[in-house]
């Protein structure tokens, strides 16, 4: 038995998918495909937040410096000002590495709700749900991977059928693997 993916609550194999403590064998799965949800305003309003964050002090110490010019003060006073400016400025650098960081895990797990399904025992059922792309992304690939693997016997038994779906609202074959 080979393992293609396994975390906590999936493990893909060469011989079934167990989701959630449910398992499905591969040979009585003829078809899987995939949905993609809306948009997540949270998480887009999230990433904005952050650009923000990045952007405020920067900004700050923009102003900073044309305040200092703009008051025509003595030059200590020009010097102190845009000083100050320039260290709340510099002081994004450590605050921008967390910042995008977070920004760049935001984009790696996605804005949208994922759903992988499949037809077993001739029906429709949902394997799984995540908001995480990426993570969606590793097990739809390892179900891939287990469907074109599968022994011959299996194989023949999906005579006819791609094993893998596209997305969409009902299950169609895909035009390439």
């Amino acid at each position: 038995m080979i393992t293609y993916y396994d975390d906590r609550s999936v493990r893909v194999t060469s011989t079934a998918i167990r989701v959630d403590g449910r398992t499905y064998p591969l040979a009585e799965l003829g078809m899987v495909w995939h949905r993609r949800g809306n948009r997540s305003w949270r998480v887009l309003a999230g990433r904005g937040a952050i650009g923000a964050a990045l952007a405020g002090p920067l900004v700050a110490a923009v102003l900073g410096i044309g305040l200092a010019v703009w008051l025509h003060r003595s030059a200590v006073v020009t010097i102190a000002i845009v000083g100050a400016s320039v260290l709340v400025g510099l002081g994004v650098g450590p605050l921008a590495d967390v910042l995008f960081e977070h920004l760049d895990r935001s984009y790696a797990r996605g804005s949208r709700e994922w759903e992988m399904w499949a037809r077993w025992r001739g029906q429709p059922v949902r394997l799984l749900h995540t908001g995480d792309a990426l993570r969606f992304g590793q097990i739809y690939r390892a179900v891939q991977r287990a469907m074109e693997s599968a022994p011959a016997g299996q194989r023949a038994q999906r005579a006819g059928q791609k094993a893998i779906g596209s997305s969409g609202s009902s299950p169609r074959p895909r035009s390439r693997p």
